[in-house]
């Protein structure tokens, strides 16, 4: 079951891709946007993943951290964020107990086949750890811009 508004946002321990250890509770006294995406490198999530970057400088203005969320491995979130010159932590939940944790692994279907995988699902959580903010059937090309709009309010 999906964590909803207002529940406090599960903690967990994941290696970024660098293999540096990260908690959520890390990052305690400032927002956080965890965002979960299904794979390293595809077009959606590339779309999604560089225009945080291309607006990164406005959410350290706003003082909240980024943190990308996938079950690829460490060596691959390495690759991904080198080759775009991402500049916020990817977290490698390769036997997906995060993504389960917030509710957004699941059965999905494309083209008539079902297969398990994760929803993308971004959670804005707050400087207490709380979530304030859940967005489903997040939009890759629109998404940063709606978070930004978002954190203004």
């Amino acid at each position: 079951m999906m964590i909803k508004a207002g529940s406090p946002a599960p903690e967990f321990t994941l290696k970024d891709d660098a293999g540096i250890v990260r908690r959520l509770s890390d990052f305690r006294g400032k927002p956080v946007i965890l965002y979960f995406y299904p794979k390293d490198d595809t077009p959606g999530c590339t779309t999604e993943a560089c225009n945080f970057r291309d607006d990164y400088s406005a959410y350290q203005k706003a003082n909240v951290q980024i943190l990308g969320v996938s079950p690829d491995s460490v060596s691959s979130h390495q690759k991904f964020k080198s080759k775009y010159t991402l500049p916020f932590p990817l977290l490698a939940d390769e036997g997906h107990e995060v993504c389960t944790a917030y509710g957004v692994w699941g059965v999905k279907k494309t083209m008539g086949h079902e297969y398990e995988g994760v929803f993308r699902t971004t959670f804005l959580i707050d400087a207490n750890g709380v979530v304030s903010k859940v967005y489903e059937n997040v939009k890759p090309a629109e998404h940063s811009v709606e978070l930004l709009a978002q954190l203004k309010t």
